[in-house]
């Protein structure tokens, strides 16, 4: 299976391919990608640069382009995919289906992944992908046990790629609303969720740190205590009478024990989570990822290198996710 590793700077990019990475996706500086962090990304010429490196080491470079196109504007989009091109990146990963059209008509030679933001789960959504734009690859929604993953393999013609390491997200890849809601913003457009200049933190009366998001509290945190990013679905709430993370604990997810099992329902490719972390996550993740999947072929142990991974995960804990289908 291809190892699929985020890179969200060159430094990053140069990382991830000296770590063994298969590919690498990235995205421009810009809200054509739904990772439009301050401090990140490439611009088209940092992406040839890096591109190059890429290639040099053997790994492709997949360039996300999976924010949906404001009607009206969609220039800045359609030149994403042409600067894309022009740096000989491997493939674009998009969602909107004028990014799509655009791509498939202007630049045929480029390959098509359907981003994760498309959202599609079901074997006639993947088809009308692939057969209207010629997609080559889905990048599924955490949402599929494995049983359900195999069932699909066996109805489409398209390779899947599935999330392995990193960050969680339980809304419907691509219909975020709860951030939305908060700050106004929404992150399938401008391709940040909870953005930061949004975000702030403040101490109450008793000691406590705020974390808030929009002006809304998020979460809370004893003096001393280290607090999180104000996520709202990685939130505090109170409801029935009970207070805690109502919809998702701040927790990373790691499918590393259900690799092979991914392996025999058909999956394409692994892909790590985290185009906004930096070069030492980048580095031990991709690496240990890459004697995992190595050593399912060759029967190498790589439980050492795996058991390092507790360390870059939010908050030290870990989940397999909706895999399992033990996930709340």
């Amino acid at each position: 299976m291809e190892l699929v590793c985020p890179a969200g700077t060159p430094a990053a990019l140069r990382a991830a391919a000296d770590a063994g990475a298969d590919a690498i996706y990235c995205g421009f500086a810009n809200e054509t990608n739904a990772r439009n962090f301050p401090g990140l990304n490439f611009s088209p010429e940092e992406l040839m640069e890096g591109v190059a490196y890429a290639h040099q080491r053997g790994a492709k470079v997949l360039v996300a382009i999976n924010t949906f196109a404001r009607a009206g504007s969609v220039d800045i989009w359609q030149k994403a995919v042409d600067d894309a091109a022009a740096s000989g990146a491997d493939a674009v990963i998009a969602a909107d289906i004028a990014v799509l059209e655009h791509a498939a008509t202007r630049h045929p030679d480029v390959r098509l992944h359907l981003s994760v933001q498309a959202a599609a789960n079901s074997p006639e959504a993947i088809r009308f992908y692939a057969e209207t734009f010629g997609v080559k690859r889905v990048v599924l929604p955490r949402v599929f046990s494995v049983p359900e993953i195999a069932a699909l393999n066996k109805e489409i013609d398209v390779e899947t790629e599935v999330f392995v390491f990193g960050g969680l997200c339980v809304m419907t890849e691509g219909r975020c609303s709860l951030s939305s809601y908060a700050t106004g913003k929404s992150p399938n457009l401008t391709g940040v969720c909870s953005p930061p200049d949004h975000v702030d933190y403040k101490e109450d009366k008793t000691g406590r740190l705020q974390a808030r998001l929009g002006g809304f509290t998020i979460d809370s945190f004893e003096a001393g205590q280290p607090a999180g990013y104000p996520t709202l679905c990685k939130g505090q709430f109170s409801a029935l009478g009970k207070s805690g993370y109502l919809f998702e604990d701040p927790v990373s997810l790691n499918a590393f024990e259900l690799l092979e099992e991914l392996s025999k329902a058909g999956v394409t490719a692994l892909k790590i989570e985290g185009r906004q972390r930096g070069k030492a996550y980048i580095a031990g993740v991709v690496s240990a990822f890459r004697q995992a999947v190595d050593g399912l072929s060759s029967g190498m142990d790589a439980s050492a290198a795996i058991a390092t991974l507790k360390s870059f995960s939010e908050g030290g804990q870990q989940t397999a996710g909706s895999y399992k289908k033990t996930w709340r």
